[in-house]
This record gives structure tokens, sequence and C-alpha cells, in this order.
């Protein structure tokens, strides 16, 4: 399986912009600029951000797929995401975390039950992975009750 996406950028870092487009699915065309990444989005996506976005989608499939293996009926998955860019000495900017917090109302788990399926859900998510290769991960979940 592959997907794709495109950017299309015009003139400098500074000034220009950019649009970040969905190929695969044409789901989405979303403006891109340096000051949507360093500053207040003004209605721009980032990198950073279809980032989060990304790895929340992964995590919540797969904490959906977890929580059902464990016996539990998925009344409703909410994760949020925050990827944290920061300067590391000597390799400029790097994605140095992403923090997963997940909120569920699942029929049949308590809350050891949830917990233990985010765990395995973590472990399962190719984007975890991929981001544990070079930052921080972390996840907390939490059980609401119905």
């Amino acid at each position: 399986m592959s997907r794709e996406a495109s950017v299309g950028w015009t003139g400098s870092l500074s000034r220009g912009s950019g649009v970040a487009s969905a190929s695969s699915s044409g789901a989405f065309d979303l403006p891109v600029t340096l000051a949507s990444r360093i500053a207040e989005p003004d209605g721009k996506t980032s990198p950073e951000e279809l980032l989060a976005a990304a790895h929340a989608a992964c995590f919540a499939t797969s904490l959906a797929g977890e929580s059902a293996r464990a016996g539990g009926t998925v009344e409703r998955i909410d994760v949020r995401c925050t990827v944290t860019m920061d300067e590391v000495e000597g390799k400029g900017h790097q994605i140095v975390a992403s923090d997963l917090h997940a909120t569920g109302r699942v029929e049949g788990l308590d809350v050891a039950g949830f917990t233990r399926a985010a765990e395995a859900a973590d472990e399962g998510c190719p984007f975890s992975a991929l981001l544990r290769a070079s930052a921080s991960v972390s996840v907390r979940a939490q059980l609401e009750s119905s």
C-alpha cells in the first residue's frame, strides 16, 4: 500500500507559499507558509500539523482495533496529538516529541483493559514506530463512562 501527497511552492521561503494536496484521495488542498510553521497558523497548515493529524488518525484506528480484540465495543474514540519541533544542538530543527491523548467510550472494557489496548495500539501504530526512531512518543488513555 502506498499513498501520495504533493506540495507546489511558489516564491522565497519567507514570502512564498504552497499548497499541500492529498494526491491519492483528492481529499484536501491546504495552504502552507513559513509563517504557519513558526508563528500563528492564520488558517494555514504546517507539516507538523499534518504529521499530528496523521499520527492521531493512525493511533485512533489502531486503538479501535485493539479495543475490539480485548473484547470491547467502541462507542467513540477521540485522539488529540501534539507534535513538537525544537532546535536540537548540531542538528537544526527536529521533531522531538509526539504526544497522544486518547479518550474513549468502550463498552466491555474497564480502565485497565483500555490502558492495555492503548499500549498495544501504540506498539502496532506505524506512525508511533516511525516517530520513535528520532523523537519521544507518549500515550495517555482515558476511559469515559457511557
